[in-house]
């Protein structure tokens, strides 16, 4: 097969940063779309974000091990770079360090290292709307869509309810991502 051929059969490589929040045990859902619509997708997870899933099935499902730590230097990279990222869900937390430009985990640093590097990357939102009214997250969500970050729709839930998982569409990170890929390719 040529060089051409490759490029033209290989699937993008989608990273899902998964944060700690009860609806990240549904991020199979997420893994599952964007592998039936064409993408390889590769998991890391927040350190929180690792405690609410179900890191075995998703590696299974993925074919890649999740990342949670900074490898060691020398250390093969157990990932693809990537051609887009999906934050989903993007807790309060992630959200106001990302845009501080804290790295303080390897997800952060992986976020704060790809605007530099001009990687298609979209926030799903998933907080409720007592986190939603602190003034810092309404600038962070600024200061990111500045950036160029694909900002998703969800609308806060009320605090110490279900959270709204019923209304967290997971399919909507490719929606947002999609055309932003295809625009670079």
């Amino acid at each position: 097969m040529s060089e051409q051929s490759d490029q033209q059969t290989k699937k993008p490589f989608l990273y899902v940063v998964v944060c700690g929040s009860g609806i990240a045990g549904d991020v199979g859902r997420l893994v599952a779309v964007a592998q039936d619509t064409g993408w390889n997708v590769g998991v890391v997870a927040t350190p929180q974000g690792l405690r609410f899933i179900d890191a075995e099935a998703v590696e299974a499902q993925t074919g890649y091990p999740i990342r949670s730590a900074w490898r060691s230097p020398g250390d093969p990279r157990p990932l693809p770079a990537p051609d887009a990222i999906a934050v989903a869900p993007a807790t309060f937390n992630t959200i106001n360090k990302w845009a501080a430009g804290i790295s303080d985990t390897l997800a952060l640093g992986i976020l704060c290292e790809s605007y530099g590097l001009g990687t298609p990357t979209a926030a799903l939102p998933y907080v409720n709307s007592a986190q939603a009214a602190h003034p810092a997250y309404a600038e962070s969500l600024r200061k990111l869509h500045a950036m160029g970050i694909l900002i998703g729709s969800y609308e806060p839930h009320h605090p110490k309810a279900d959270g709204g998982a019923e209304r967290f569409h997971w399919e909507e990170a490719l929606d947002l991502l999609t055309p932003r890929v295809a625009a670079q390719a």
